[in-house]
């Protein structure tokens, strides 16, 4: 084994070691969750609601359709988007549009005890819009509306993540 490639394995085993001691982690990786099992009450066809499933079963969490065999039961209570004009040129046309995401929810146990209060996350992006690119402006909509959600499962894990069940 050459002095090159020693150096090499040396340097990748240094720094595999450092990321292992200082907690990292990639993003979207597995939450501590409490509960071992979870309802989640949410539209069958809900986007938002599929999402939200694959990151709890990614964690180890039983996603259950009987609320009473959960630990904890996660109810949407809303789940609203709205396209609001930001800014207009000088013509009087729409230039940019403020994107909002707003959901709310609340956490309960097996109880019926609530763990968390209804809480609502709001999250808002802004675009340009030019009317000669209405399907391409259409398309960056929708993939802004698909980060925010993944970015609205996150805030949802973190929040259940925090919770401490009684």
């Amino acid at each position: 084994m050459s002095l090159h490639r020693r150096c090499l394995t040396l340097l990748l085993l240094a720094s595999l070691t450092t990321f292992a001691a200082c907690g990292f982690k990639l993003r979207g990786a597995e939450a501590n969750l409490p509960f071992h099992s979870v309802y989640l009450g949410v539209g069958e066809n809900s986007s938002l609601g599929t999402e939200l499933k694959r990151y709890l079963r990614a964690s180890d969490v039983n996603v259950v359709n009987d609320k009473t065999a959960a630990e904890a039961s996660v109810e949407v209570l809303s789940e609203a988007r709205q396209k609001a004009v930001l800014s207009l040129n000088s013509q009087g046309r729409v230039r940019e549009y403020s994107l909002i995401y707003k959901m709310s929810f609340q956490v309960k146990d097996k109880d019926g005890a609530i763990l968390l209060a209804p809480t609502e996350i709001a999250l808002k992006r802004d675009i340009s819009f030019n009317e000669s690119q209405v399907i391409a402006k259409e398309k960056e909509e929708e993939l802004l509306y698909r980060d925010m959600q993944r970015d609205l499962v996150q805030q949802i894990l973190r929040r259940l993540a925090a919770l401490k069940p009684v």
